[in-house]
């Protein structure tokens, strides 16, 4: 019913920048939240950073001042913009959504992306 395109990551240097974006499409009128997690090898999954349908953000602590995520509520696009990137941040990180109200429907519903990989070199 919903379906989640990423975009972005890839290798980067210790102390680059990488920037990932999310597109949700499907019969959608609005989604309440946005966001990432990411899931390193042998790690639980863990919040990166979600955003409202007010641009209210949460983040999770280690990411504080170092990523950014935003939304484009008319493009249904969520974006992290990740700078000084280290090490420790190399996983997988998997768009989600949830509270999305779908046309002809009365439920929300939420969705996950693939995921796309994050590499951060020493």
């Amino acid at each position: 019913q919903v379906q989640l395109v990423e975009s972005g990551g890839g290798l980067v240097q210790a102390g680059g920048s990488l920037r990932l974006s999310c597109t949700a499409s499907g019969r959608i009128l609005s989604i309440h939240v946005m966001g990432w997690y990411r899931q390193a090898p042998g790690k639980e999954r863990e919040l990166v950073a979600a955003i409202t349908t007010d641009a209210s953000t949460n983040y999770a602590d280690s990411m504080k001042g170092r990523f950014t995520v935003t939304r484009d509520n008319t493009k249904n696009t969520v974006y992290l913009q990740m700078n000084s990137l280290k090490a420790g941040d190399t996983a997988v990180y998997l768009c989600f959504v949830d509270g999305v109200r779908l046309r002809n429907s009365v439920r929300s519903t939420a969705a996950w992306g693939q995921g796309k990989q994050v590499t951060v070199s020493v």
